[in-house]
């Protein structure tokens, strides 16, 4: 495994663009990340997320780089989902009793302007937590105050095994 990277690495290096060698530092820089802080997926170090609660309501912004545009040249639709998701998620899993977990059952998703800039910033916020489900909202914002999505959730409480 290391004989594949270090070649793939090298190549990289050789052959690569300055976005490409952008595009690896900060897949690397993510990696390195998720090992420092001892998390369980990468999804949070990939996409450098600085993450704020407050009481019912959590924060994720995120840089805005080479590794999340699409060929428009601008963030990728399933970033600014995961973005979402990630962020109501994480919310819901917060205001849950020990022993339990949230799980997407459905994400309502209206995409309103291009995802560019610096920076995306997603607000959540709980519109119903009943016993079984939580219905959370959240928002995306470019650094520059404009909305570019407006979703919906639904979450399913879950038993840990």
């Amino acid at each position: 495994m290391n004989e594949e990277i270090q070649y793939l690495l090298e190549y990289s290096l050789e052959n690569g663009s300055e976005e490409d060698l952008q595009v690896i530092k900060l897949l690397l820089e993510g990696v390195k990340k998720k090992i420092e802080r001892n998390r369980r997926t990468y999804i949070d170090g990939i996409l450098h997320m600085d993450l704020n609660f407050e009481q019912e309501s959590c924060e994720i912004t995120i840089p805005i780089t080479p590794v999340i545009h699409n060929n428009l040249n601008i963030v990728h639709g399933g970033i600014t989902a995961t973005l979402l998701d990630t962020t109501m998620g994480v919310l819901a899993n917060r205001l849950l009793p020990k022993g339990f977990g949230a799980v997407t059952n459905q994400l309502n998703i209206h995409y309103i302007a291009p995802g560019i800039g610096d920076t995306l910033r997603c607000n959540a916020e709980v519109i119903h937590k009943g016993t079984k489900t939580m219905v959370i909202s959240g928002e995306v914002f470019r650094n520059d105050g404009k909305k570019i999505a407006y979703a919906t959730g639904t979450f399913f409480m879950i038993e840990k095994a």
